[in-house]
């Protein structure tokens, strides 16, 4: 079997709006704010009829992303199996930039192809059910009182934008009414109000919600301090604070972690080469979030994941408005790859649709690991062309 062909299409996709339930849109950060979201969908095909499918964002524009893709990565891997994911991976090297995450939805889509070739749900190609509260292994299910049933489902992680207090009270109460335990929400544009929103959600849900904070490098050092110590004050722990400050600061990121008690969790960091080592040596982070597609696809996540479990890191998995083709490749990921211990991060609930033909639901919390082979999902070309750009 060969790769015969790659094509890639842009999808701009809406997004529930607040007045709903659930609805997150406007989706408000330091940096911007989303009310749709533009998604490459890659399409992989073969001369032995099997496709597979991938997903990424946009990067600059649809246009530059579908050209990177198509006429400078498919030149590089047509004609060879789709098997090889490490080999192809290891071989599209271009001097200069880090065109992996360019390779990563072609990647994901090989797995897909091998998956339906051999009839096997990637988790299954991965290992099973190997991470652990996340991917429940059956031989644990009876010593811990695991229904069955429950094997294939991964919690989630609830996540909003930037909004005034009072209204963030709502969407927490709506989150812990859905099932959800875990809160995000992202920050960065004002830390006094950052601490205030927290400290609200808490309140209006009892504690019945662990938080992440994420201001996506937002804040200065003492800023981040302050923010932190606002809320051991109210003594709230949150499960992580995200990337509180700017990347290649790892020294300050220790010194951070030093001074307060909630866990530290870089994640744009970890999207930089090398920069997992360095943080491990700095003693700079308590929790990683990490993302398959900067990592080059799921070849690489395990690459990363395998460094983070040897040096006792607890690591999850990293949300950029997800359709069903990558939110299925992360549920693989999460079940199949050791070590995911925390929920990944998910916005899936707040589509106003998808492009697969039968989009994930959302219950108590939980989204369910597909069974069928591949990524377990169907495309519908139909939806690609409703919403391509």
């Amino acid at each position: 079997m060969e790769i015969e062909s790659i094509t890639a299409r842009t999808v701009d996709m809406p997004v529930i709006g607040l007045d709903e339930h659930l609805g997150i849109s406007p989706y408000v950060t330091n940096h911007g704010q989303v009310e749709s979201m533009k998604r490459v969908i890659v399409r992989v095909d073969t001369d032995a009829g099997v496709s597979g499918y991938g997903e990424m964002r946009t990067f600059l524009s649809p246009t530059a992303t579908e050209s990177i893709i198509e006429d400078g990565i498919a030149p590089l891997v047509e004609g060879q199996s789709p098997y090889e994911v490490e080999r192809l991976r290891r071989q599209v090297f271009i001097e200069y930039t880090n065109v992996e995450l360019f390779f990563a939805a072609v990647e994901t889509a090989c797995w897909d192809i091998v998956g339906k070739d051999l009839g096997k749900p990637i988790y299954e190609l991965l290992g099973g059910w190997t991470a652990p509260s996340q991917g429940n292994r059956s031989h644990h299910m009876e010593s811990d009182g695991i229904d069955a049933s429950e094997a294939g489902d991964v919690e989630v992680a609830f996540c909003l934008g930037i909004l005034p207090p009072e209204e963030s009270r709502v969407k927490a109460r709506e989150a812990v009414e859905e099932g959800f335990s875990v809160l995000k929400t992202k920050a960065g544009r004002d830390w006094k109000q950052d601490a205030d929103r927290i400290i609200a959600m808490h309140d209006e849900v009892d504690g019945q919600l662990e938080f992440r904070l994420d201001p996506n490098q937002g804040w200065t050092l003492d800023e981040a301090v302050r923010v932190g110590a606002r809320i051991e004050d109210e003594n709230i722990r949150l499960q992580y604070m995200e990337q509180p400050i700017r990347v290649d600061a790892h020294r300050s990121l220790a010194r951070l972690r030093q001074r307060l008690r909630h866990p530290i969790a870089p994640n744009e960091d970890t999207y930089i080469p090398h920069n997992l080592q360095s943080l491990i040596e700095a003693g700079a982070m308590d929790v990683a979030v990490v993302d398959l597609t900067p990592a080059g696809g799921i070849a690489g996540l395990r690459q990363q994941t395998s460094i983070l479990e040897d040096a006792g890191i607890p690591f999850t998995h990293h949300c950029a408005f997800d359709l069903g083709i990558r939110t299925a490749a992360i549920l693989h990921a999460v079940s199949g790859i050791p070590g995911f211990s925390l929920p990944p991060d998910s916005t899936y609930y707040a589509w106003e649709d998808d492009v697969i033909a039968d989009p994930f639901e959302v219950e108590d919390g939980k989204l369910s690991v597909p069974e069928k082979p591949g990524l377990g999902i169907e495309v519908d070309e139909d939806k690609i062309e409703e919403y391509r750009v």
